[in-house]
């Protein structure tokens, strides 16, 4: 029986290692290739670990020549303020759909997660024409179409966490005399905080990532964001992938160190919600 029970351990422990490794070692590699010269790259030393020349021209070249700054500085202002948007209007539509009985409330949860499965090449064409009329091209009002694909998630998350606080809780509020918006403040929100918290980060790194709604409606290099800034990162007739590799490990950093930093608070709050007490 131990016998046994020790050969699953060991499988498990292999698949774990295998598993740990096929998600490691991409960035491993682009980290690593990041210190190659062109030559090296699509030489032979191609599948070398550790390069024969190490340099550093391809980190000089994206923050000094390809202005990868400006696009980092881009990627920050509009993910942090899609971010703010999401979370204050998910917050309140949230506790709204969770707290009071109306009909179609099923029906309208629905709907909300019918809206974030259509696909953005669907609204695209929309969107384009809608922003070039208002004169919004070349702008950070790219944050708005970025918040209509986060908002369903957003919401489903935190009617998930707002679903298991007792009302209980609100009803003793107004007893003791507080306010509406005192039993939100003081009450309800810093219990539904693990919820907020992993939102926000799980929002945040999806604006980053946001590739197609940035390089259509901002084509001005101008208001790139980090992802549009990579892919322009070639030339006529190839792709600087020494380039691409210094440009990827600057940009995930920032992401990155967040996941590390709060990556117990991401676990309680996608955990929380979905444990009845």
């Amino acid at each position: 029986m131990q016998s046994s029970k020790r050969k699953l351990w060991i499988t498990f422990g292999i698949v774990v290692v295998v598993y740990l490794i096929a998600m490691v070692f991409p960035f491993f590699w682009v980290f690593v290739t990041s210190f190659k010269t062109s030559g090296e790259i699509f030489g032979t030393g191609a599948f070398r670990v550790i390069p024969k020349e190490p340099t550093l021209q391809n980190y000089i070249t994206v923050l000094f020549e390809k202005n990868i700054l400006n696009s980092i500085k881009n990627s920050l202002i509009v993910a942090t303020t899609t971010t703010i948007y999401i979370i204050v209007v998910a917050t309140f539509s949230a506790y709204a759909i969770s707290r009071f009985h109306f009909k179609g409330k099923n029906i309208l949860l629905g709907l909300i997660l019918a809206v974030s499965m259509f696909p953005q090449m669907v609204v695209i064409g929309p969107v384009y024409n809608l922003f070039e009329n208002l004169k919004w091209l070349n702008s950070y009002a790219v944050v708005l179409p970025y918040s209509t694909i986060t908002l369903p998630m957003a919401v489903w998350i935190l009617v998930t966490h707002f679903n298991q606080i007792p009302g209980a809780l609100e009803e003793s509020a107004k007893m003791d005399g507080a306010t509406t918006f005192q039993t939100l403040y003081k009450i309800i929100f810093p219990l539904a905080a693990p919820g907020v918290f992993t939102t926000a980060i799980i929002t945040f790194i999806s604006a980053w990532n946001e590739f197609l709604l940035t390089i259509t409606l901002n084509p001005n290099a101008e208001y790139h964001t980090v992802p549009v800034g990579i892919s322009f990162l070639r030339t006529q007739f190839e792709i600087l992938w020494g380039q691409v590799s210094a440009a990827t490990v600057i940009v995930t950093i920032p992401t990155l160190i967040i996941v590390l930093i709060f990556q117990r608070q991401i676990v309680s709050g996608l955990t929380s919600g979905g444990v009845k007490e």
